[in-house]
């Protein structure tokens, strides 16, 4: 029954991601890429591609952070893109992805706060996807309850912090913990929320899930040998 319904919603931007995927670098692209001598010679070859764009205005000479920061942009533009088309059950789901780089981006930031890192600094290198309209004030929080109460409240990410409001000062080890905490409490959410999306996405979707949180669980049994935790 998913089939009959589908385009009524997301023919169209099942129509975008089916371009944006046929626009990837080809293997005799890539091919050529790997053959250039020069960065010059790099965006040259990008020119014949549905990449040959997003360069064009970029002065010479050329850096590879450029290049990566470029890309990302392109990257960054066709997701919001994507999402901005998309109804109400596609746009939660998309809403979802952008909650992981949220969390990332709070540690990052607070992180950054602790060790007296210059701000603009931390804000270059958070994720776009996790950007927020109240990011730049964590630098201003000095516990966790300040921290929910005057900065992410009013974040989707609010009721994932009710799991972390009983940690006690922000230093680098709670850090770590408040991110697995709510990265935990994500995933849990996100899990859920799949289960209500019809086949096969549910079950692509737990399998995805279920893949991330084994992997989270490995990487801090690993990382909380011979620690006090």
């Amino acid at each position: 029954m998913e089939g009959l319904y589908f385009n009524i919603d997301n023919g169209f931007i099942e129509g975008l991601v089916r371009g944006y995927k046929n626009g990837l670098i080809t293997q005799a692209q890539y091919i050529n890429l790997t053959q250039c001598d020069s960065l010059e010679d790099l965006k040259l070859q990008l020119s014949a591609t549905d990449y040959g764009n997003f360069l064009s205005n970029v002065p010479s000479p050329l850096a590879t952070s450029i290049i990566e920061q470029k890309a990302s942009e392109k990257l960054y533009e066709e997701f919001n893109y994507i999402r901005s088309q998309s109804s109400d059950q596609m746009a939660k789901f998309m809403d979802y992805i952008t909650y992981g780089y949220m969390i990332d981006n709070i540690a990052l930031m607070i992180t950054g706060t602790i060790h007296e890192r210059d701000r603009s600094e931390i804000l270059e290198r958070c994720h776009p996807l996790g950007w927020f309209d109240t990011l730049p004030t964590l630098s201003v929080a000095t516990d966790i309850d300040s921290l929910y109460q005057t900065v992410l409240i009013d974040t989707p990410l609010a009721p994932y912090f009710k799991d972390c409001l009983s940690a006690d000062d922000l230093d680098d080890l709670n850090i770590e913990i408040i991110r697995n905490t709510l990265y935990k409490a994500y995933l849990e959410d996100f899990a859920q929320f799949c289960e209500t999306l019809p086949n096969p996405t549910n079950e692509i979707m737990e399998r995805l899930i279920s893949f991330e949180a084994d992997k989270r669980s490995i990487n801090i049994t690993l990382n909380s040998l011979e620690q006090k935790i």
